[in-house]
Protein backbone atom coordinates (compact mmCIF):
# COMPACT_ATOMS: atom_id res chain seq x y z
CA UNK A 1 0.00 0.00 0.00
CA UNK A 2 1.21 3.32 -0.74
CA UNK A 3 2.61 5.65 2.05
CA UNK A 4 0.27 8.29 2.68
CA UNK A 5 2.35 11.50 3.54
CA UNK A 6 0.44 14.87 4.99
CA UNK A 7 0.25 17.95 2.27
CA UNK A 8 1.37 21.67 3.68
CA UNK A 9 -2.10 23.53 4.07
CA UNK A 10 -0.42 26.04 1.47
CA UNK A 11 2.96 26.71 -0.90
CA UNK A 12 4.23 30.65 -0.51
CA UNK A 13 6.53 31.57 -3.70
CA UNK A 14 9.02 34.45 -3.79
CA UNK A 15 9.02 35.40 -7.51
CA UNK A 16 11.80 37.41 -8.65
CA UNK A 17 15.15 35.13 -9.25
CA UNK A 18 12.92 32.38 -8.02
CA UNK A 19 10.47 32.04 -10.14
CA UNK A 20 11.16 34.68 -12.94
CA UNK A 21 14.64 35.12 -14.32
CA UNK A 22 14.03 39.08 -13.90
CA UNK A 23 16.89 40.00 -11.39
CA UNK A 24 19.27 39.51 -14.12
CA UNK A 25 17.44 41.22 -16.06
CA UNK A 26 17.43 43.90 -13.69
CA UNK A 27 20.98 43.60 -12.99
CA UNK A 28 21.64 44.12 -16.90
CA UNK A 29 19.84 47.09 -16.68
CA UNK A 30 21.55 48.43 -13.71
CA UNK A 31 24.96 47.93 -15.51
CA UNK A 32 24.11 49.42 -18.97
CA UNK A 33 23.19 52.62 -17.15
CA UNK A 34 26.20 52.60 -14.40
CA UNK A 35 28.72 51.95 -17.47
CA UNK A 36 28.06 55.87 -18.68
CA UNK A 37 28.78 56.84 -15.53
CA UNK A 38 32.17 55.86 -14.75
CA UNK A 39 31.13 52.83 -12.26
CA UNK A 40 33.09 48.94 -12.78
CA UNK A 41 30.87 46.61 -14.14
CA UNK A 42 32.27 44.69 -10.53
CA UNK A 43 31.48 47.82 -8.09
CA UNK A 44 27.87 48.29 -9.52
CA UNK A 45 27.50 43.82 -10.78
CA UNK A 46 28.35 43.50 -6.45
CA UNK A 47 26.11 46.68 -5.25
CA UNK A 48 23.24 45.32 -6.93
CA UNK A 49 23.91 41.32 -5.18
CA UNK A 50 23.51 43.22 -2.41
CA UNK A 51 20.32 44.85 -3.22
CA UNK A 52 18.57 41.46 -4.27
CA UNK A 53 15.65 40.92 -1.91
CA UNK A 54 15.07 44.40 -0.62
CA UNK A 55 12.38 46.13 -1.18
CA UNK A 56 11.81 49.01 -3.93
CA UNK A 57 12.34 51.92 -1.01
CA UNK A 58 15.44 50.01 0.13
CA UNK A 59 16.82 49.90 -2.97
CA UNK A 60 15.87 53.96 -3.64
CA UNK A 61 17.57 55.03 -0.64
CA UNK A 62 20.70 53.08 -0.93
CA UNK A 63 21.11 54.78 -4.73
CA UNK A 64 22.11 57.75 -3.12
CA UNK A 65 25.33 56.72 -1.04
CA UNK A 66 26.08 54.47 -4.45
CA UNK A 67 25.80 57.18 -7.22
CA UNK A 68 28.36 59.80 -8.13
CA UNK A 69 26.82 63.13 -6.59
CA UNK A 70 26.60 64.63 -9.69
CA UNK A 71 23.73 62.22 -10.97
CA UNK A 72 20.64 62.72 -10.05
CA UNK A 73 19.22 59.55 -7.73
CA UNK A 74 15.22 59.94 -8.74
CA UNK A 75 16.24 60.68 -12.42
CA UNK A 76 18.90 57.20 -12.30
CA UNK A 77 15.56 55.13 -10.54
CA UNK A 78 13.13 55.87 -12.66
CA UNK A 79 15.45 55.24 -15.85
CA UNK A 80 16.75 52.24 -14.45
CA UNK A 81 12.99 50.71 -13.94
CA UNK A 82 11.53 52.62 -17.17
CA UNK A 83 14.42 50.18 -18.90
CA UNK A 84 13.81 47.10 -17.08
CA UNK A 85 10.47 47.52 -18.03
CA UNK A 86 10.91 47.88 -21.77
CA UNK A 87 13.26 44.68 -21.48
CA UNK A 88 10.11 42.96 -19.89
CA UNK A 89 8.03 43.58 -22.44
CA UNK A 90 10.62 41.47 -24.81
CA UNK A 91 9.73 38.73 -22.71
CA UNK A 92 9.72 37.12 -18.95
CA UNK A 93 12.31 34.46 -18.55
CA UNK A 94 10.34 31.97 -16.19
CA UNK A 95 13.50 29.73 -13.92
CA UNK A 96 13.90 26.23 -14.59
CA UNK A 97 11.06 23.78 -13.02
CA UNK A 98 8.98 26.52 -11.77
CA UNK A 99 6.02 25.04 -14.59
CA UNK A 100 6.45 21.78 -13.21
CA UNK A 101 6.85 22.60 -9.59
CA UNK A 102 3.34 24.86 -9.72
CA UNK A 103 1.63 22.59 -11.87
CA UNK A 104 2.21 19.54 -9.73
CA UNK A 105 1.35 21.25 -6.53
CA UNK A 106 -1.83 22.54 -8.53
CA UNK A 107 -2.96 18.90 -9.08
CA UNK A 108 -2.86 18.09 -5.63
CA UNK A 109 -5.23 21.42 -4.95
CA UNK A 110 -3.23 22.66 -2.80
CA UNK A 111 -3.25 26.66 -2.83
CA UNK A 112 -0.19 29.04 -3.69
CA UNK A 113 0.95 32.46 -2.99
CA UNK A 114 2.78 34.54 -4.47
CA UNK A 115 5.03 36.99 -1.67
CA UNK A 116 7.53 39.36 -3.22
CA UNK A 117 9.14 42.66 -2.31
CA UNK A 118 7.99 43.79 -6.13
CA UNK A 119 5.20 46.55 -6.05
CA UNK A 120 1.93 45.26 -6.98
CA UNK A 121 1.09 46.34 -10.26
CA UNK A 122 4.25 45.02 -11.80
CA UNK A 123 4.73 42.14 -9.89
CA UNK A 124 1.21 41.08 -11.22
CA UNK A 125 2.35 42.08 -15.08
CA UNK A 126 5.22 40.23 -14.90
CA UNK A 127 3.62 36.97 -13.63
CA UNK A 128 0.82 37.89 -16.44
CA UNK A 129 3.39 38.12 -19.15
CA UNK A 130 5.13 34.67 -17.92
CA UNK A 131 1.82 32.45 -17.94
CA UNK A 132 2.02 31.61 -14.20
CA UNK A 133 -0.71 34.62 -12.64
CA UNK A 134 -3.45 31.48 -12.94
CA UNK A 135 -1.28 29.05 -10.49
CA UNK A 136 -1.61 31.00 -7.60
CA UNK A 137 -5.10 32.93 -5.67
CA UNK A 138 -3.15 35.64 -4.06
CA UNK A 139 -0.01 38.04 -5.03
CA UNK A 140 0.87 39.95 -1.99
CA UNK A 141 3.29 42.32 -3.19
CA UNK A 142 5.73 44.52 -1.24
CA UNK A 143 3.85 47.86 -1.04
CA UNK A 144 0.77 45.81 0.25
CA UNK A 145 2.19 44.64 3.38
CA UNK A 146 2.51 46.14 6.89
CA UNK A 147 6.97 45.48 6.13
CA UNK A 148 9.34 44.34 4.18
CA UNK A 149 11.31 41.41 4.18
CA UNK A 150 13.09 40.70 6.02
CA UNK A 151 10.38 41.00 8.65
CA UNK A 152 8.15 38.10 8.87
CA UNK A 153 5.06 40.39 7.88
CA UNK A 154 5.13 39.56 4.21
CA UNK A 155 4.27 35.54 4.89
CA UNK A 156 2.15 35.92 7.64
CA UNK A 157 -0.24 38.20 5.57
CA UNK A 158 0.38 35.80 2.87
CA UNK A 159 -0.63 33.05 4.98
CA UNK A 160 -3.47 34.79 6.27
CA UNK A 161 -4.85 35.34 2.83
CA UNK A 162 -5.23 31.90 2.52
CA UNK A 163 -6.83 31.13 5.89
CA UNK A 164 -3.62 28.99 6.81
CA UNK A 165 -1.13 29.22 9.75
CA UNK A 166 1.96 30.05 8.25
CA UNK A 167 3.85 27.40 10.22
CA UNK A 168 1.25 25.08 7.98
CA UNK A 169 3.44 26.21 4.53
CA UNK A 170 6.12 25.47 2.86
CA UNK A 171 7.81 28.74 1.37
CA UNK A 172 10.58 28.79 -1.67
CA UNK A 173 12.93 31.76 -1.69
CA UNK A 174 16.27 32.33 -3.12
CA UNK A 175 17.75 35.98 -0.88
CA UNK A 176 18.55 35.57 2.12
CA UNK A 177 16.64 38.78 3.29
CA UNK A 178 13.92 36.74 2.03
CA UNK A 179 14.66 33.55 3.69
CA UNK A 180 15.22 35.02 7.05
CA UNK A 181 11.85 36.45 6.61
CA UNK A 182 9.81 32.94 6.01
CA UNK A 183 11.84 31.07 8.30
CA UNK A 184 11.02 34.05 11.08
CA UNK A 185 7.39 32.96 9.97
CA UNK A 186 7.65 30.04 10.77
CA UNK A 187 7.17 28.34 7.09
CA UNK A 188 9.02 25.71 6.21
CA UNK A 189 11.61 27.08 4.00
CA UNK A 190 13.38 25.96 0.97
CA UNK A 191 16.34 28.31 -0.03
CA UNK A 192 17.06 28.25 -3.80
CA UNK A 193 20.40 30.63 -4.24
CA UNK A 194 20.21 32.78 -7.13
CA UNK A 195 22.12 36.01 -6.82
CA UNK A 196 24.54 36.88 -3.81
CA UNK A 197 27.37 38.35 -3.10
CA UNK A 198 30.44 36.38 -3.98
CA UNK A 199 31.06 34.23 -1.38
CA UNK A 200 29.01 34.97 1.42
CA UNK A 201 28.37 32.31 3.38
CA UNK A 202 24.47 31.37 3.20
CA UNK A 203 22.56 32.05 6.46
CA UNK A 204 21.95 29.00 9.06
CA UNK A 205 17.98 29.94 9.48
CA UNK A 206 16.99 26.19 9.81
CA UNK A 207 16.05 26.21 6.11
CA UNK A 208 16.65 23.78 3.63
CA UNK A 209 18.97 24.29 0.71
CA UNK A 210 18.11 23.43 -2.80
CA UNK A 211 19.90 23.87 -6.43
CA UNK A 212 16.63 24.67 -7.92
CA UNK A 213 12.82 24.12 -7.80
CA UNK A 214 12.83 20.75 -9.05
CA UNK A 215 15.71 19.94 -6.03
CA UNK A 216 13.56 21.16 -3.93
CA UNK A 217 10.34 19.50 -5.01
CA UNK A 218 12.26 16.39 -5.12
CA UNK A 219 13.33 16.98 -1.45
CA UNK A 220 9.42 17.52 -0.28
CA UNK A 221 8.71 14.40 -2.55
CA UNK A 222 6.20 16.08 -5.04
CA UNK A 223 6.78 14.03 -8.21
CA UNK A 224 6.92 10.63 -5.84
CA UNK A 225 5.14 8.05 -7.46
CA UNK A 226 4.43 5.77 -5.14
CA UNK A 227 2.81 8.52 -2.79
CA UNK A 228 -0.73 8.99 -2.71
CA UNK A 229 -0.43 12.53 -1.54
CA UNK A 230 3.22 13.00 -2.23
CA UNK A 231 4.24 16.00 -0.32
CA UNK A 232 6.51 15.25 2.81
CA UNK A 233 5.42 18.11 5.51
Amino acid sequence: MALVRKLPRAFLFDMDGLLLDTERMFLQAFLELTAPLGIANAQADAFFRDLVGTSAQVTTARLDAFLPGSVDRATFDQDWRTLHAANVEKGVPVKAYAVEVLTAIQYLNVPMAVVTSTRAAPAKHHLEHAGLNGYFKTICAGDEVSANKPDPAPYLEAADRLGVPASDCIAFEDSDLGTTAATRAGCRTFQIPDLRPLGKPLPDLGQAISTDLRDAADQIGLFDPTLTNAVQF
